[in-house]
């Protein structure tokens, strides 16, 4: 038999009032939060919930559905890495949420679990049902009450239930804070560049196994003019396996990036990075490069993939020494 769940987090500023809920049908669900956290810190924790309500009936497969990439990437690829660096990224910084993460690892043993990746706000049916109980939680802590934590799983005790749902995660070895850490500026959500503003193919579950660890961008090559390392960043931010690792992609947008989609639609940072997944098959072609002003690089191009051609601006901005997206916009070229 198999025990199918969604998982999802929300939170209102990101990071601001934060909630997590899983759902597996109206009698079956919990919710709960934090007055301070992260989506992706409501996102770990829907799974981790979840996978310690369902312990009770271990033998059986358990199958969650979720919409963050960042998650499933987490627990799917990287992990097992992470674990043989002391939990830290290749790059030797400390992995976030490194709490949360390690209980999850606990709570995995001796299950089979498979992660199955669905677009959010799509009207899948399960997704939607978790979402709007995690958002929930997060709007009842901005207003200071005690969230619906929801009937729970069978042979879970009330008690149980409340102390999980409003619990705190411990301190993070990233934050060293206490209950309740406030999120580095910089952590991302997990969809960078909408492109045809549709939802990449839709892959097969994984399963929890060793794969390889998260992908960074490599420096700047020797000598590189500023228009060649703005270039070089769209191009990455194009790929398959930057789009596959959010905490990278997130170190090159800026704070208050946003995106106009192919469908005339409008996107901030969150929105973006909330559904981060490689999209196979598109190429960049013609991309012309202007630095318009001191520190600011306009890059106009052309895509070209399965779902058609558009030509594509973005805005590039150096910050402190850094290059940063700061506006993209597409334009179908195909389209009737």
């Amino acid at each position: 038999m198999t025990i199918t769940a969604a998982a999802d987090g929300s939170a209102l500023g990101n990071p601001g009032p934060a909630g997590w809920a899983w759902y597996i049908d109206e009698g079956t669900w919990r919710a709960g939060g934090w007055p301070h956290g992260t989506n992706n810190m409501g996102e770990l924790k829907a799974v981790l919930d979840l996978l310690e309500a369902t312990a009770v009936d271990a033998d059986q497969h358990l199958h969650v559905l979720c919409d963050s990439q960042y998650v499933i990437n987490s627990v799917t690829k990287w992990m097992p890495g992470w674990k043989r660096k002391g939990w830290r990224k290749k790059d030797g910084k400390p992995v976030l949420n490194v709490e949360l993460l390690k209980d999850i690892d606990r709570a995995l043993v001796g299950r089979s679990v498979e992660f199955e990746w669905v677009k959010g706000h799509a009207g899948h049916a399960m997704n939607e049902a978790a979402d709007k109980r995690a958002n929930a939680a997060a709007t009842a802590f901005s207003k200071g009450q005690d969230p619906q934590v929801g009937p729970g799983y069978r042979g879970s005790g009330a008690a149980d239930r409340q102390a999980r749902a409003g619990a705190a995660p411990t301190a993070d070895a990233t934050t060293g804070a206490g209950a309740t850490p406030s999120a580095p500026a910089q952590e991302p959500d997990d969809d960078l560049f909408s492109l045809f503003d549709t939802a990449p193919e839709q892959s097969a579950p994984v399963s929890c196994s060793t794969a390889p660890e998260e992908t960074v961008l490599t420096a700047d090559a020797p000598g590189a003019s500023v228009l060649e390392q703005v270039t070089t960043r769209e191009l990455a931010l194009l790929g398959d396996a930057l789009r596959a690792d959010p905490p990278s992609a997130a170190e090159l947008l800026h704070p208050a990036f946003t995106e106009i989609g192919a469908s005339g639609r409008s996107y901030d940072r969150e929105e973006i990075l909330s559904h981060l997944a490689p999209l196979p098959g598109v190429e960049a072609v013609d991309l012309v490069a202007e630095e318009i002003a001191d520190g600011v690089v306009l890059l106009r191009y052309t895509t070209v993939g399965p779902d058609g051609t558009a030509a594509r601006t973005s805005l590039w901005q150096r910050e402190r020494g850094r290059w940063l997206l700061r506006h993209h916009q597409g334009t179908p070229l195909d389209r009737p």
